[in-house]
């Protein structure tokens, strides 16, 4: 199994030598972990990465490799309860769907309060109590068109309007090569140059003027580089359903972090609150303030939002309605006051344009942002960098 892993981690250009995997066997025949697969995970990562910058490569490809399991084979532990559970999770028929209703956001949270008062066990199935694989609008593994997931990973229906867990998300690897480089043709169109700073490049027209007016003797002239004086500020989407849209958003991320010397960057979940982040590895305990990010970036910047836009509408409309946390104001109310400091603003929505009528979030924001969503098309691209550039 050591090896296989080593050879994945090999094929997603992560530099391990053979050393590291010899000392991590070493760990494990010592029984320095135990069979679970987050202990395996801290010292394989301590032993075998060199570089804090390729954390998120290596936490990518350790999640391809042991996607499904919740243990290391071969180190006599039993299988979980909860696994064998999930895997004979309920699937219902459309018909059966149908027939479920959403409680409205008031009457859901009024009866989540008394479950959770009356409830003295575990349950799994059914469709009353908080618990997995059943129907009930609490608790995991289960469907409801619209409830609170409680513990847990999302099982794809992604119908919770909150979700009560402590979810970590992955940054952006601004290093990746890109493999279509026509999203950085498309960026250009954002360029605007100006030659700022010190005098140390060459002004050869200059040179050549000064030297005949100076009778022959060299007169050397010397101009500040040019660069491109554009400032962006990008408010970039992660987890939960923007999983699906990740090597696109990074490809974006690359182009613009070589396209604009002036670029500053931010991440959200699903709407922006009252706090933004820079490293998903520290979002509990260092995040920013939205208003400090307002009032620290003039009104020069360019405000580019990169979401599929794809949630419970009450996480844009209603205070606490965000999925992972109560907000005291509403998402909408955060998006028009960075929209009055940012004029210059578009969105950039990764999901397919012809899905966009049937997520009534979408139609929200693009009601807040005067219809200036765009698909991240090649057309769509060019279509919102000549919107900000007008």
């Amino acid at each position: 199994m050591l090896v296989d892993f080593f050879l994945h981690l090999k094929s997603r250009q992560l530099p391990v030598s053979t050393n590291e995997l010899l000392v991590l066997l070493e760990a494990l025949e010592a029984r320095l972990v135990s069979g679970s697969l987050d202990d395996f995970y801290l010292i394989a990562r301590a032993l075998l990465v060199k570089d804090e910058a390729l954390y998120d490569r290596f936490d990518r490809a350790f999640g391809e490799y042991f996607k499904g399991i919740t243990a290391l084979p071969g180190m006599d532990v039993l299988v979980p309860e909860d696994w064998l559970r999930l895997a004979a999770k309920k699937h219902l028929s459309e018909e059966e769907r149908l027939k479920l209703q959403k409680l409205g956001y008031e009457k859901l949270f009024a009866q989540l309060k008394q479950r959770l008062s009356e409830q003295k066990e575990r349950h799994a199935g059914g469709s009353k109590w908080i618990g997995t694989a059943g129907t009930s609008p609490y608790g995991h593994s289960g469907y409801h068109p619209e409830g609170v997931r409680i513990g847990g990973e999302s099982v794809g229906n992604r119908t919770a309007i909150k979700v009560w867990e402590q979810r970590e998300f992955r940054n952006l690897d601004d290093t990746l090569e890109l493999g279509v480089r026509n999203i950085k043709v498309a960026l250009r169109r954002l360029r605007r140059f100006a030659r700022q700073g010190a005098a140390t490049e060459l002004d050869l027209e200059g040179t050549i003027a000064g030297t005949a007016r100076n009778g022959g003797w060299l007169d050397l002239h010397l101009r500040p580089e040019r660069h491109n004086a554009v400032k962006v500020l990008l408010f970039l989407d992660i987890g939960g359903s923007m999983d699906d849209h990740i090597q696109v958003c990074e490809e974006l991320f690359s182009a613009a972090r070589s396209e604009f010397k002036h670029l500053e960057h931010f991440y959200f979940h699903n709407c922006v609150y009252e706090g933004v982040w820079k490293d998903n590895r520290r979002r509990h305990n260092e995040k920013l303030a939205t208003w400090d990010v307002i009032h620290t970036y003039g009104p020069d910047y360019k405000l580019v939002f990169v979401g599929d836009a794809s949630m419970s509408p009450y996480e844009v409309s209603r205070p606490g309605g965000s999925v992972e946390h109560w907000n005291e104001e509403a998402g909408q109310v955060w998006l028009e006051r960075m929209l009055a400091t940012w004029s210059r603003a578009v969105w950039l929505n990764p999901l397919a344009e012809q899905h966009w009528n049937y997520t009534p979030s979408i139609q929200l924001i693009r009601q807040l942002l005067s219809q200036r969503m765009f698909p991240f098309t090649l057309d769509g691209l060019a279509r919102a960098m000549r919107c900000l550039s007008a």
